[in-house]
């Protein structure tokens, strides 16, 4: 049986709940309910293992905070003995539009401070990435309350599909690949 290892990243605390910065939260929540999981305090992380044809999924959303985020993948990786091309990141992204999603194999972490604790912990930026476009219409001075700031009602819809595909991503990753699943995903546009 194939395992996997799905890493959300954003912040623990009421406060983040539902923000830009916290979108890799509300997809692996979406995944995990789509398929009758549960999740379970464990060390570093909130915890769902997910079976789904014939896959494992190990679910985490780190409860170290973004910044710190290489310490909760790095022991799920090496607890549950996966390898780092079976791993899946999702993140949010800043310089890609609110109607993109991009899925690559590996890649810089484009000034993410979550991204970058995981290569710092890893020594490689080469682990498979879901990047979840959160747009930048924000006014200079202002990316923090942007990135950590609620949705705006009018992206609101287009959140909802992005999340509801995002779910079935994570589906093709494990099935098709990450290079037949990235010509999916990286031509999709989503409209409202």
């Amino acid at each position: 049986m194939s395992k996997y290892l799905i890493v959300g990243l954003g912040n623990i605390g009421a406060e983040y709940n539902h923000t830009r910065h916290n979108i890799g939260f509300d997809v692996l929540d979406a995944f995990i309910l789509k398929n009758n999981g549960q999740y379970k305090l464990d060390r570093l992380a909130y915890m769902a293992e997910v079976r789904w044809k014939g896959r494992t999924f190990i679910c985490i959303k780190p409860t170290t905070y973004m910044n710190l985020s290489g310490k909760a993948f790095k022991y799920w990786l090496d607890k549950e003995k996966i390898e780092i091309e079976n791993t899946l990141t999702i993140v949010d992204d800043l310089a890609l539009p609110i109607n993109k999603i991009r899925l690559r194999a590996s890649g810089s972490d484009a000034g993410h401070n979550g991204l970058r604790d995981i290569q710092l912990t890893l020594g490689t930026d080469k682990y498979p990435k879901l990047r979840f476009g959160i747009g930048n219409n924000f006014p200079k001075g202002m990316q923090v309350e942007f990135v950590l700031g609620k949705w705006f009602p009018e992206e609101r819809p287009i959140i909802i599909k992005k999340i509801d595909k995002s779910t079935e991503i994570i589906e093709q990753f494990a099935t098709i690949g990450i290079e037949k699943a990235m010509n999916f995903t990286n031509i999709l546009s989503f409209t409202q």
